[in-house]
């Protein structure tokens, strides 16, 4: 079935000026763009509105939700905001890359994501065929081999324990897998040494595979490092990627560019010219990035692990509570976070009532200091609460990524299961066109970081251009009335008008359809 989209303002992926035309599909392909004059099947009136490629989130973890029987509820509001393609398997975690009966199976998520049914690259391609809502263009995680092997123990790994863990990403990469992930904040990836990791770089880079980068500190301190060093952490981080990326060749996607704390909002050029300096040597090496301020986080941010540790008894001393006060104040001091830039997304079932609450507005509420407010939610959720922690950007810093030729846009967010929604998971893509208006950014710019800029960096084909004999991915948008709402989390964005993935209706004038149109995005030769 042909279906002609007429008279819209196309911005085809390659970052040129948009211009006035038609785009003509086939099933899941395009077959004409530009002045249409072939008969169509149905035809579809876009005046007044833009088409672009189907827009593509560089960084997710949604390859965690697509086998659960209320899977639709995980994809349905990134399709809402424009989505058709989601690069998976970020910060060393995938649902695959481990032996089938794994007695670490509650590990391969690094206690943030669970893996339903953890196995091989080729269990996972069997299971997603014809049941993706979106489109998944899938990494290997090294965490999760790791963690399919020897579960959290940080025993660094002997040469024989490497070669089984790389026979594991060679199966991935064979099945068709774009590249591997690594995130050093997160057990058990952090307890990789160097051989092991540049042993995992060089196998994906020999298939012309990406590595993705959680790197080890997104701040001007972090509890990875020694407190006094010459370098500010975050450069730290990136000096250790730079080092993994030229000892192994591979080509590097560092993983959501933040600086978290206003402390470390001071070394954003610097951390851009080092990007920029390292490209000039003909490394190839970029970064995604958020749009909104703030991002998830666990509720023991600040808890440190000594104190921690302690028994019930030890905890309540005076001398430990006044260690503890100093000890969270020079967090709290060094990052430039407060309590105030806390907000709750979760306790448990039977505290509810905190969802949404600054720790400050907490503590007010009923009568006690932010200190002992955020050690008495620390309990009340095991220690297993999850927060929203501000000061990760400001204006003009999301402002300058936005511009900056390396960068591309992600989500990094997932639906969920219980407590206050992340933004980032329903309003981010319309969010950043909002803000291309408001900084006078070329739309056309904007796109090309969405869609044609990704798959290039990504090596993806036959998706991110409105090309004919590409895969008929489109989005469709009413520029002049997109609206957010960042005061309503899971708040439907308005003005994406239509959305097509390989070729079917998912998003029909503003209204969800459901439907499983979305397919695995393997590499090239696969």
């Amino acid at each position: 079935m042909k279906t002609l989209f007429k008279n819209g303002t196309i911005y085809d992926g390659t970052g040129d000026k948009p211009y006035q035309g038609d785009v003509l599909i086939e099933d899941d392909k395009i077959i004409a763009v530009g002045e249409v004059k072939e008969k169509a099947d149905k035809a579809i009136d876009i005046s007044g509105l833009s088409i672009c490629p189907g827009l593509i989130d560089a960084h997710s973890h949604n390859d965690f939700f697509y086998d659960r029987e209320d899977a639709e509820k995980f994809y349905k509001p990134f399709i809402e905001q424009g989505i058709t393609t989601q690069i998976t398997g970020n910060c060393s975690f995938s649902p695959f890359g481990m032996d089938k009966d794994t007695p670490y199976q509650d590990k391969i998520g690094g206690g943030l994501f669970q893996s339903l049914h953890p196995g091989s690259f080729a269990d996972f391609k069997k299971r997603a065929k014809g049941n993706l809502y979106v489109n998944m263009a899938p990494l290997v995680g090294n965490g999760s081999v790791r963690a399919g092997m020897t579960g959290y123990d940080p025993t660094p790994y002997t040469s024989k324990q490497i070669e089984e863990e790389l026979a594991h990403v060679r199966e991935a990469m064979e099945g068709g897998a774009l590249g591997g992930s690594f995130g050093f904040m997160y057990e058990p990836n952090r307890y990789s040494k160097p051989e092991e990791l540049y042993a995992f770089a060089k196998t994906i880079a020999s298939y012309d595979g990406i590595v993705t980068v959680h790197p080890r500190a997104c701040s001007i301190v972090s509890a990875d490092y020694p407190l006094f060093t010459k370098k500010s952490h975050l450069e730290m981080g990136l000096d250790e990627v730079i080092d993994i990326m030229k000892e192994s060749g591979c080509r590097m996607e560092y993983s959501h560019l933040i600086f978290t704390g206003a402390r470390s909002w001071k070394l954003l050029d610097v951390m851009l010219k080092k990007f920029h300096e390292t490209r000039k040597e003909g490394y190839e090496i970029a970064f995604d990035n958020y749009v909104f301020h703030y991002g998830a986080s666990v509720i023991t941010l600040v808890f440190p692990e000594w104190y921690a540790a302690l028994s019930k008894e030890e905890a309540a001393k005076p001398i430990n509570r006044f260690k503890l006060s100093l000890t969270i104040l020079m967090y709290r001091k060094v990052l430039g976070i407060d309590w105030d830039d806390m907000v709750v997304a979760y306790i448990s079932e039977e505290h509810r009532e905190y969802e949404g609450k600054t720790v400050l507005a907490a503590a007010q509420e009923e009568g006690l200091s932010p200190l002992d407010m955020y050690l008495k939610l620390v309990e009340l959720s095991n220690r297993q609460g999850s927060i929203y922690l501000g000061k990760y950007y400001n204006d003009e810093i999301v402002h300058r990524l936005m511009e900056d030729e390396l960068s591309v846009f992600m989500t990094d967010a997932w639906v969920e299961d219980k407590g206050l929604q992340n933004i980032a998971a329903f309003q981010t893509f319309p969010q950043f066109f909002i803000l291309a208006k408001r900084y006078n950014i070329p739309i056309e710019k904007i796109v090309r970081k969405m869609t044609g800029a990704t798959v290039d960096r990504y090596h993806i084909t036959e998706r991110g251009y409105l090309k004919a004999g590409y895969k008929a991915d489109l989005t469709i948008l009413d520029l002049d009335h997109l609206k957010v709402d960042e005061s309503i989390p899971d708040f439907k964005p308005e003005g994406i008008v239509h959305v097509y993935i390989n070729g079917k209706s998912v998003l029909k004038d503003g209204k969800y359809i459901s439907e499983k149109a979305g397919e695995l995005v393997l590499r090239k030769d696969k």
